[in-house]
C-alpha cells in the first residue's frame, strides 16, 4: 500500500514538472516581444533594451526557465506586467472567489447527482429513469454558457430574484458577492450533473447484475437493502473518476460561466491576462489549474485505493510456487 502510494504522489510531481515547463516554454514561444508591446510601436530601442533588462528577458531561456521555477515552488509567481501587483495575490483573490462557487456547486451537484444516478439504475425501465435519462441528456446537449442565460432571463430579469452580473471588480468582498453566486452555481451542478449522473446509473445496473447482488436478492434480503448495503458503495468507484474531472473542472477557473455573469474568479482573470498579454499572469493560472487537476485525481486514486481492497492488491507480485525437489532414483527402489 505504501509503494503503491509513493508511486502516484512520484508521478504527480513528475506531471506537474512537466506541466511547468511546457506552460512556461509555450509562452515563450508566442509570437511579438513582450517589452515592444508594452510600450508601444513608437517606443525607441533604448527603452525597449532598458525595459528587457528590467524584466530580465535578455538572460539566457534556461536560467530564466531554473529562476521562474524555484520561485514558483515558494509561491511567488513574479509581477503583473499590467497592474505592477504580486501575481500570487491576484491569483489567490481570483481563486478564493472561484472557490466561493465551485465548493457549492461540488457539494450540491455530486451529492444529487449521484442520488438521481443510482435512482435511475435501480429503476431501469421504468417512467422514472426515463425521466432522469432524458433530463441528463438535455443538459449534457446544451452548453453552459446557454444555461447560464437562460437562468438570468428566468431569475433576474423575467423574476428578479437574483442579481444577474456581479458589478464588483476583483476587491468584491464575501458580502458583495454572496448574492451573485446562486445562478453560476445552479449553472455548474447542471453543467457537471448530467456526465456523473449518466456514470452513475451504468455503474448502479452493473452492481445490481452481479452475483452477489443476485445472490442476495434470492436469499430474501430486501432490495432496498441491497442496493444501498452492497450495490451503491461499490457502484460508486467507477464513478470517480468522471467526478474527479468535473471537480477539477470547477476548481481549474471556469471561463464561460464567470464571464457570462462577470464574476471575478479565475477564469475572468485568465481572459483578462490574454486580452492585456500578462503572460506571468498566464504562467501562474495555468500552473495553479495543473496542480488542482494533479492533486483532485491524486486525491480520487488514493480513496479508491483505501475503499477497495482488489486495487491494492492489483499490482502485487505474485508468488512463485515452489518446486518439489526431485527424488533420487535410488531411494525409489
Amino acid at each position: 500500500m505504501l509503494r503503491m502510494i509513493s508511486t502516484r504522489v512520484a508521478t504527480s510531481v513528475v506531471t506537474l514538472f512537466l506541466a511547468a515547463f511546457f506552460v512556461f516554454f509555450a509562452v515563450q514561444a508566442l509570437p511579438g516581444d513582450v517589452a515592444e508591446q508594452l510600450l508601444g510601436q513608437n517606443a525607441t530601442e533604448e527603452a525597449v533594451a532598458t525595459l528587457r533588462e528590467q524584466l530580465g528577458l535578455d538572460t539566457n531561456v534556461w536560467v530564466r526557465f531554473l529562476e521562474w521555477l524555484g520561485n514558483a515552488v515558494t509561491g511567488d509567481f513574479g509581477t503583473s506586467l499590467v497592474s505592477g501587483a504580486s501575481v500570487s495575490s491576484t491569483l489567490w483573490t481570483a481563486f478564493s472567489h472561484s472557490l466561493l462557487i465551485a465548493v457549492p456547486a461540488i457539494v450540491v451537484g455530486i451529492t444529487v447527482s449521484l442520488l438521481l444516478g443510482i435512482l435511475a439504475g435501480a429503476r431501469r425501465g421504468t417512467g422514472t429513469d426515463s425521466g432522469v435519462s432524458v433530463l441528463s441528456l438535455i443538459a449534457m446537449s446544451i452548453p453552459e454558457f446557454v444555461v447560464a442565460t437562460l437562468l438570468v432571463l428566468a431569475l433576474a430579469i423575467a423574476i428578479p430574484v437574483f442579481p444577474s452580473v456581479v458589478l464588483e471588480g476583483p476587491d468584491a468582498t464575501f458580502g458583495d458577492l454572496l448574492p451573485a453566486i446562486v445562478l453560476p452555481c445552479i449553472t455548474l451542478v447542471v453543467a457537471m450533473g448530467a456526465y456523473i449522473i449518466r456514470a452513475m446509473r451504468s455503474s448502479t445496473i452493473d452492481g445490481l447484475a452481479t452475483e452477489y447482488a443476485t445472490t442476495a436478492t434470492l436469499k430474501g434480503v430486501p432490495r432496498r437493502r441491497v442496493l444501498w448495503r452492497h450495490v451503491a458503495p461499490s457502484a460508486v468507484l467507477p464513478v470517480l473518476p468522471v467526478v474527479s474531472i468535473n471537480v477539477a473542472w470547477l476548481l481549474g477557473g471556469v471561463v464561460v460561466v464567470e464571464s457570462v455573469f462577470n464574476y471575478p474568479g479565475l477564469g475572468k482573470l485568465m481572459i483578462d491576462s490574454v486580452s492585456t498579454r500578462d503572460l506571468p499572469v498566464l504562467q501562474a493560472i495555468a500552473v495553479l489549474s495543473a496542480v488542482v487537476y494533479v492533486t483532485v485525481n491524486l486525491l480520487a486514486d488514493l480513496l479508491a485505493l483505501a475503499a477497495d481492497p482488489r486495487q491494492r492488491t492489483l499490482h502485487q507480485p505474485r508468488r512463485r510456487r515452489s518446486t518439489p525437489t526431485p527424488v533420487p532414483q535410488e531411494d525409489l527402489r
